[in-house]
């Protein structure tokens, strides 16, 4: 599918410089494109790339410079990187498919489902009793919608993604392939013969709008109430969020980190990969968490920066990991030390027998 300069002047209200009937048919990096691509610079270490790409359109700052002549066609833009990002959006949406609606042969709806305008149902996917998917949501081949189940407008469920009986998903929502929303918390209770009662998880999970869930992720559904995922959060690939937990609004969580039950992240965290929480803690709004680090405890101070495991204050941890580095040399240092505070006690020990005599 191909653009011209025009095009993508109008839907991202740029200004052309060059010839607007030049047209893109795929996207590339600007130091990689070849004739016929679309590239971005946003980064003044690329500019460089600006003289010599052979892409045919290139959407740059206002604010940028031209020192040379340029064989491209320029769309400039007030932000360039924020400009691309939609252009992909749209053209991820072309690719994949989000155009579709209907339901596809072989798919289950509930005689009792509630379903909105322009959806997309795909094959071999289940819509529950009393289900209700909402306008323009779509729903790809494979998945499970249990129960009860909301899913409000322009929401995405990508491929074989299973969301169990009860739990609410938001507006503008994206589910990718894999994920698990609402299977039960990990709640058990240790009997005197050493073996696990279940206890039956009969809360729900509720997702809000404009949350984006990663490749095989799990939200595990609340034992009483709701697990609760604030507008805007951003769960990455491989994560697992516990029981009851709550992520605050604007929160981004990179893969294979670890919630347990009943801990609450506040708004506008970021927390790198591989970290584990124990549960039943609060975590302050705005707090930044190394990857790998353990929080064993509550962060009450809104706006820091931890690290480690177990976590304490991020420059104080850098300082440690210096540390903990040079230990063979400082040991060899407190080693020699030793001896030389034996040799002088000896030393003295001489010099005073000598004057006694």
């Amino acid at each position: 599918m191909q653009f011209s300069a025009q095009q993508i002047a109008t839907m991202l209200q740029g200004r052309i410089e060059g010839n607007p009937e030049v047209k893109v048919s795929d996207v590339a990096k600007i130091e990689e494109a070849k004739e016929g691509s679309l590239s971005f610079i946003a980064n003044p270490k690329y500019e460089e790339y600006l003289y010599s790409s052979n892409a045919s359109i290139i959407i740059v700052n206002e604010s940028l410079d031209v020192i040379q002549p340029v064989n491209a066609t320029l769309v400039r833009v007030k932000d360039a990187y924020s400009s691309f990002a939609l252009l992909l959006e749209k053209y991820s949406e072309i690719i994949s498919g989000n155009g579709k609606s209907g339901i596809e042969q072989y798919a289950y709806v509930s005689p009792t489902a509630v379903l909105g305008k322009d959806i997309y149902i795909g094959s071999f996917s289940y819509i529950g009793d009393n289900a209700v998917i909402n306008d323009s949501v779509k729903i790809y081949p494979g998945c499970y919608i249990g129960n009860n189940v909301r899913i409000e407008k322009n929401s995405q469920v990508h491929a074989g993604v299973k969301i169990y009986n009860d739990c609410r998903i938001g507006s503008n929502v994206i589910v990718h392939s894999g994920v698990v929303i609402g299977g039960d918390g990990f709640g058990f209770a240790p009997q005197n013969d050493y073996s696990s009662k279940k206890i039956p998880q009969i809360g729900n999970v509720i997702i809000e709008d404009n949350v984006e869930i990663g490749s095989n992720t799990t939200v595990d559904r609340a034992t009483m109430g709701s697990t609760i995922i604030r507008k805007g959060v951003k769960l990455d690939n491989l994560i697992q969020i516990g029981h009851n937990v709550e992520i605050g609004e604007n929160t981004i969580i990179v893969a294979q980190t670890g919630i347990a039950g009943s801990t609450k992240v506040g708004k506008r965290c970021v927390v790198g990969g591989q970290v584990g929480f124990t549960g039943h803690i609060q975590i302050a709004d705005g707090t930044r968490i190394g990857a790998q680090s353990g929080i064993s405890k509550s962060v009450t101070v809104p706006d820091t920066s931890i690290n480690g495991s177990p976590s304490f204050d991020y420059k104080s941890s850098l300082k440690s990991q210096a540390i903990f580095r040079n230990l063979p040399e400082l040991q060899q240092r407190l080693m020699r030390l030793e001896e030389t505070v034996q040799e002088l006690t000896a030393l003295l020990v001489t010099q005073n027998m000598d004057i006694r005599k």
